[in-house]
């Protein structure tokens, strides 16, 4: 537990204080990275499952790449209270030792055919504690970096964080191809086309790592003392206007990337069949993951704002390309251009949600610093107020932004059982970007544009 901890202060910051940050941030990066790996696992072994005897519908494939965000949405909340109430340390190790349950009991239940499809319903929903993580350690990171810093410390944590997915999507396909656990009697499944599958991998492989990782947050993280607060001190922020607009804006970015992550490789089998998609389904993932970390650091010099402006401009115009790329009766369609304009969608999913994430970072402090002292209050408290409204206001917006995940793949799922085509899910997307660039704009850009905000 370390006390007296002033990150705005620039002599205790340069003695002290970035080293202690850093060593938290470098764990936290490490935890929030396998939590993305787990998070997403469905998105992979989806479209895997009906090559080793399974027999369940697109619907259904598309309703397991989508529970996993719809819990780990709903789990954000109860999340993004946890570490002012338990301390960041002890929550970390806590959240982090839980994702190995899923891992487990999936890697069982793969190498079973007859295993049911509710009880991968029920694997699906428990990998969303995994998503949930996100929105614990972007607060917790939150309160070690002084404010000009935090777009780059928030963008670094949810960049690399982010990674997880496509960490996953880029090693699951080798890593199913190998024998790694046959020695605790996993059996492959030989492949039509030559070859052998061990499904069971791409669940199992993680286990090891989150118990390193576990043991890591144990013995090198930090509590932080007097930033504690009660779930009932956390709850006025959510009487803010400003969170549910921000949640919006921040649903369009980091739910547009949770989304597409899930629901991409499915969404290209479906219109391109003949392409392998599975090798090629993890580089926008990546795209977006190393963007967010850019979004963050474009924020802290341009005005998170600004930048924000210009994203939703851009995915408005790569949705709108999208449509010309699929195949339909009068088209085979392009691959490559659909692939390419995805890839751009990833791109500025992963921006935005750097920027938007400084943009809330930054709105909240200056709201809670302002009513504290405009009600007489001192310097300290209106610090703390600030610091607990600001976690509080990351973790919830997060939460709201989680749901893109399960909207986006069961979207496009719906819109294809009804309609054979993915074009009805997309006009929603389209509008929805359009109105964000708007609201951003006209709420925020005309009044806030300063290079802080």
């Amino acid at each position: 537990m370390i006390a007296g901890w002033e990150p705005e202060n620039p002599v205790f910051w340069e003695a002290t204080g970035k080293f202690i940050a850093r060593r938290n941030l470098v764990i936290s990066v490490s935890s929030l990275l396998l939590a993305f790996c787990v998070w997403m696992l469905f998105s992979t072994v989806a479209v895997y499952l009906n090559r080793v005897g399974f027999a369940f519908t697109t619907d259904q494939l598309f309703w397991l790449t989508a529970l996993p965000s719809l819990s780990g949405a709903l789990l954000r909340v109860p999340y993004s209270f946890a570490v002012p109430i338990l301390g960041g340390r002890l929550w970390t190790v806590i959240s982090t030792a839980i994702m190995i349950v899923p891992c487990m009991w999936l890697g069982y239940a793969i190498q079973n055919p007859q295993t049911p499809f509710w009880v991968f319903v029920i694997i699906a929903l428990l990998c969303g504690f995994a998503g949930a993580n996100f929105a614990s350690s972007m607060g917790n990171i939150s309160l070690f970096y002084p404010k000009k810093k935090q777009g780059s410390a928030l963008g670094i944590n949810g960049g690399l964080g982010n990674m997880g997915v496509s960490v996953m999507q880029l090693l699951s396909p080798f890593i199913v191809a190998l024998p790694l656990f046959t020695f605790i009697g996993v059996q492959g499944v030989a492949q039509p086309t030559g070859g052998t599958l061990w499904l069971a991998n791409a669940a199992w492989v993680w286990v090891p790592l989150l118990v390193v990782t576990t043991l890591a947050a144990w013995f090198g993280m930090n509590d932080l003392a007097g930033l504690k607060a009660s779930f009932r001190q956390q709850l006025p922020v959510l009487k803010s206007g400003h969170l549910w607009l921000l949640g919006m804006l921040y649903l369009a970015t980091f739910g547009s990337f949770i989304g597409f992550s899930a629901g991409f490789a499915m969404l290209a089998k479906t219109q391109f069949p003949d392409i392998d998609i599975i090798k090629l389904a993890f580089f926008g993932p990546l795209l977006g993951a190393l963007a967010r970390s850019g979004g963050g650091m474009l924020s802290d010099k341009f005005g998170g704002i600004r930048v924000t402006i210009i994203n939703y401009l851009m995915m408005t115009l790569f949705t709108l390309a999208l449509f010309f790329t699929l195949p339909d009766s009068h088209s085979s369609g392009s691959f490559i251009t659909f692939y390419l304009i995805f890839m751009g969608l990833f791109l500025t999913a992963g921006l935005g949600s750097g920027s938007t994430f400084q943009m809330i970072a930054v709105i909240f402090r200056q709201l809670a610093m302002t009513a504290v002292l405009k009600k007489g209050g001192t310097q300290e408290q209106a610090q703390h107020t600030a610091v607990t409204d600001t976690a509080a206001a990351l973790g919830f917006i997060s939460a709201i932004g989680a749901i893109g995940g399960f909207f986006i793949p069961k979207a496009f799922g719906t819109s294809l059982s009804l309609t054979g085509s993915p074009v009805g899910a997309m006009k929603i997307f389209l509008v929805f970007y359009a109105v964000c660039f708007l609201v951003t704009w006209l709420v925020y850009g005309r009044h806030r544009a300063s290079p802080s905000a």
